[in-house]
């Protein structure tokens, strides 16, 4: 019997995952990195897909957004065989030293979530990503040739319900950029004994008045991806 909402069947999910929010993005990732692609799952939009990169099987699953559907769809798939699971996303940067399309390879989260609140019963916890996938993903990242950053996340509900200020704020205390994933993700990942990281893309500055443009934050996410199925091959073997 397949889980509730990734409907895919033992086998039809790769050992190595990519996770967009963003069921666009899953497709993308499908249709310009992978080779001999099938599709395992559509329902709830929850786009799931499995192909081979560089020889190495790897499968992208969409987690829509938020904690609660990305702590779901963590659960599921690490019941269908998946062993380590990357975010790939975008993030609001609150460091100055960013800027938009900058590479952000996640070292901890600050769980400012619900969900992570839930599972610990409101126990302390400090979310990091396995230190295989952080080594991996930083390793890509510095062989890539291009600027990169490594530091703290803050990971939230409510989009709209931290102003500018409040979010800043957290820069003193060394958090870089707000998400909205990764602290579930990571503990999930440690509670269920598989690996789990996060590569981010900043879109902007939290408080920017425009958006960037458009091809720029193409071009930050597609490094992105690249970077992180990079980091997939480095780990094969090694976990």
């Amino acid at each position: 019997m397949s889980p509730l909402h990734v409907r895919a069947q033992t086998g039809e999910v790769a050992p190595f995952v990519l996770l967009p929010g963003d069921p666009g993005r899953a497709e993308y990732i499908a249709e310009t990195f992978l080779e001999g692609v099938t599709t395992y799952n559509t329902y709830r939009s929850l786009l799931g897909f499995t192909g081979t990169y560089k020889g190495l099987r790897v499968s992208v699953q969409t987690t829509g957004m938020g904690c609660p559907s990305a702590s779901i769809v963590a659960e599921e798939l690490v019941q269908l065989g998946a062993r380590v699971l990357v975010r790939v996303g975008t993030s609001g940067a609150v460091d100055p030293a960013l800027s938009a399309a900058d590479l952000l390879v996640v070292q901890g989260a600050v769980p400012l979530d619900g969900t992570t609140r839930q599972y610990l019963e409101n126990r302390p916890y400090a979310p990091i990503p396995s230190w295989p996938v952080l080594r991996a993903l930083e390793r890509a990242a510095a062989a890539s040739g291009e600027p990169y950053h490594v530091g703290l996340v803050a990971t939230e509900d409510a989009f709209y319900a931290t102003g500018p200020e409040n979010a800043r704020a957290w820069n003193r205390f060394g958090v870089m950029a707000f998400e909205m994933e990764a602290a579930a993700l990571f503990l999930v990942a440690k509670m269920r004994g598989v690996h789990a990281g996060a590569l981010l893309t900043v879109s902007n500055q939290i408080g920017d008045t425009e958006f960037v443009e458009e091809s720029l934050l193409r071009r930050g996410v597609h490094r992105m991806i690249e970077t992180a199925l990079e980091g997939l091959v480095l780990l094969e073997g090694e976990v």
